[in-house]
């Protein structure tokens, strides 16, 4: 789905913005505070129902109004009828999602609708946080591929959950978790084979394959930890730290401990890239996993890059875009100055958008 027209109500410094996107390439041009990062920010919530700059939503709400709604229209490349999409945050933190004017609560059937990618002066924490980050990596592409990840996931979830809680009942009786723990593994082998399946048949082989333009001089090694020990089953893992996890109150072993590693010489590679290499090998992730998702699928994606001035230099800006066009990719693009993405003058698919104090006018 490509968007093609958006609308911006009371969302931070965005009175009542509408603007009608480019299917290809849409470059917004303003100082810093004008609203362009609010522009992708509403964009963002789109595609994951919560901003990637704050994690309260009252936070983007404009001062005295009770909520912000954000709408679009989306088409498809088929020529079937647009899609009415939208959602509103409440100061009492509901959600409210409109999918062609039928409403629901369920933010996950909004962002099931739109594949959206960003990468912002923060997309670096892929590979400096915590592993959660790279588990949430591999996951977006999972819960747009596979239909049954999300409801596998959730049970996964919850079986977890019950087992840190009889975990924590210091009363609790050994035989008391056999249920939740055989419920546990067997969520936690098809989450896992769902994840190295992705991983080793597709998504793996396409970053290094983008990494031979981005870091040519970098031999990469990245491999999937799956949070348990190699020579045992997780039921084993489980009972070998069974006293040490009731003492602590929680399972220390299963997928929520996975990581997907990226090294250089059996180092870690944010011990040794400076950190615009770094960015460039995040970038490289998040392309793959965009292309990916388009050879999959066939459906594009919608990705956001916000000020790719301050974050790439001008030859891999150059590369990054390009090989998101290539892949029919819809961007939206932020920058300060017109002059930092020279290079997009020669696309023809393009609009360039200028941001002033909250307002948008459409270059002639």
């Amino acid at each position: 789905m490509k968007l093609d027209r958006v609308q911006i109500s009371d969302f931070r410094n965005l009175d009542n913005l509408s603007f009608r996107p480019n299917k290809n390439i849409n470059v917004f041009i303003g100082e810093n505070g004008s609203g362009k990062s609010s522009i992708l920010e509403a964009l963002h919530y789109l595609g994951f129902a919560r901003s990637f700059r704050t994690s309260k939503h009252k936070n983007v709400i404009q001062a005295k109004k009770n909520c912000f709604t954000i709408f679009c229209s989306s088409k498809s490349d088929d020529d079937g009828p647009p899609n009415k999409l939208g959602i509103s945050r409440h100061r009492d933190d509901s959600c409210v999602v409109n999918i062609n004017g039928i409403k629901s609560k369920k933010a996950s059937d909004l962002v099931s609708c739109l594949p959206i990618q960003i990468f912002t002066p923060q997309s670096s924490d892929l590979l400096l946080g915590a592993p959660k980050l790279r588990r949430r990596y591999v996951d977006w592409l999972l819960f747009h591929v596979e239909h049954a990840f999300n409801l596998e996931s959730s049970v996964l979830s919850k079986s977890l959950k019950q087992l840190n809680a009889l975990y924590k009942d210091k009363g609790a009786k050994h035989q008391d978790d056999s249920y939740w723990k055989d419920l546990f593994c067997k969520q936690s082998n098809t989450i896992t084979d769902y994840r190295q399946n992705i991983l080793n048949n597709g998504l793996i082989p396409m970053i290094y394959s983008i990494l031979t333009d981005f870091l040519p001089e970098f031999c990469f090694e990245i491999s999937y930890y799956r949070g348990w020990e190699k020579e045992l089953s997780l039921k084993q893992c489980l009972d070998k730290n069974s006293l040490k996890d009731r003492r602590n109150g929680f399972v220390s072993v299963g997928p929520h401990k996975a990581d997907l590693r990226v090294k250089i010489g059996g180092i870690g590679a944010h011990e040794i890239l400076s950190r615009g290499q770094l960015r460039m090998l995040v970038a490289s992730m998040q392309l793959a996993q965009t292309l990916f998702l388009q050879t999959i699928t066939n459906k594009p994606s919608i990705f956001l890059l916000d000020d790719i001035g301050a974050e790439l230099d001008e030859d891999k800006r150059r590369i990054f875009i390009s090989r998101l066009s290539q892949s029919n990719t819809q961007l939206f693009v932020t920058a300060i100055d017109i002059n930092q993405l020279d290079f997009i003058k020669n696309y023809n698919e393009k609009t360039v958008f200028h941001v002033e104090h909250g307002h948008v006018r459409e270059e002639i």
